[in-house]
């Protein structure tokens, strides 16, 4: 995520975070900001400037630091201010735009998709120019998740009604993954649905597939274990080493000082977005360990021993163990250096420190 205001002002660091490798065949920017005429002149710079296949704008922030400027998810008290934001953009951009909110993934796109890249099924269909998809994500409230009653859902009612503003695919997501009631909403859908929550191996993958959606999507599992893209293509459960863990670090490393460069203020940099992802990482449990299958995302383990030192190490939830591994990787950290996940999960705790 981008600070449009940062880009408009030139800071170095936030353009960085827009830099595009060479290997990423779909590049998308997210960014963030309260006032339209500021998101416009930003979505039209980068589509004068970059090369990118989409641009997102994140209404779903809950920081508070990020909400007090009125950005974030605080736009969902503005919807006039939204608009505003939406239609500035989608006459700027020459890609697609989408809008990602707390509880719905709204995306407002100026450009159709293709159906083969993006894994949407349904034949294109007439709509407004700036409206082509929509995604109901919700991530914290039970009420969006499937209506204002959860006993009484109604979210397969308002998918139809979402299809007639020109919607084209519908994404799907609860904190427990109800899957018999998507297949209500994906049976009742005019249009794609995209099953998001929960997927954390194949399993979770093949049920939601059953489920009737057109295709997943992943989240946060890819945080904890990035090889789950690999046991969903290859369908099994990869008992992989902590050794082949710590070669993912290593790869992660080299890309940041390729990307940060490896002067002092790039290493800082990829140490930083380093422990970052450790602070999800350490969440994993070997398979090799588990007494039942499949694992799932939410489950919250005791400490436990890995089968080595080192896969005992990988698995703490410690700050300062991270801060070990990470000089491991980038040597001796600064005196008095100190580090505070952005996202604490309640596996974290703050008090903590070795």
């Amino acid at each position: 995520m981008a600070l449009a205001e940062n880009l408009l002002q030139g800071q170095p660091s936030e353009w960085a975070l827009l830099r595009r490798h060479p290997s990423e065949d779909i590049f998308g920017v997210q960014l963030c900001g309260p006032h339209p005429d500021h998101l416009t002149k930003c979505g039209q710079v980068l589509d004068e400037t970059i090369s990118v296949d989409f641009v997102d704008i994140n209404c779903g922030c809950p920081i508070d630091l990020v909400v007090n400027k009125g950005a974030g998810s605080a736009l969902l008290d503005r919807p006039r201010r939204l608009e505003g934001i939406v239609r500035g953009m989608a006459t700027v951009l020459s890609c697609p735009l989408t809008v990602k909110v707390l509880l719905l993934l709204l995306c407002l796109l100026a450009h159709p998709l293709s159906h083969a890249r993006y894994h949407l099924v349904a034949p294109p269909r007439p709509a407004p120019p700036q409206l082509k998809l929509f995604g109901a994500h919700a991530r914290r409230a039970q009420q969006i998740r499937t209506g204002k009653d959860e006993k009484a859902p109604n979210a397969h009612k308002l998918i139809p009604l979402l299809a007639e503003c020109g919607a084209a695919a519908v994404t799907r997501y609860s904190r427990e993954a109800d899957w018999s009631y998507i297949r209500q909403c994906a049976e009742t859908s005019p249009i794609p649905i995209i099953g998001n929550g929960d997927i954390y191996g194949p399993q979770q993958a093949a049920e939601a597939k059953a489920a009737g959606v057109s295709t997943i999507m992943v989240a946060r599992g890819a945080l904890i274990k990035p090889w789950v893209f690999t046991e969903i293509k290859e369908n099994r459960d990869w008992d992989i080493s902590a050794t082949e863990r710590f070669d993912l670090l290593k790869d992660f490393v080299n890309f940041g000082l390729m990307h940060w460069g490896s002067d002092d203020q790039g290493v800082a940099t990829t140490r930083e977005f380093l422990l970052q992802w450790l602070s999800f990482l350490h969440r994993y449990v070997p398979i090799g360990l588990l007494e039942v299958m499949p694992p799932k995302l939410h489950q919250r383990p005791p400490p436990f021993f890995g089968r080595s030192d080192f896969e005992t190490l990988l698995a703490s939830p410690v700050v300062n163990d991270w801060v070990s591994i990470s000089e491991m990787l980038l040597g001796p950290v600064p005196d008095g250096f100190t580090f505070t996940p952005k996202h604490k999960s309640n596996a974290y705790n703050a008090n903590i420190e070795g």
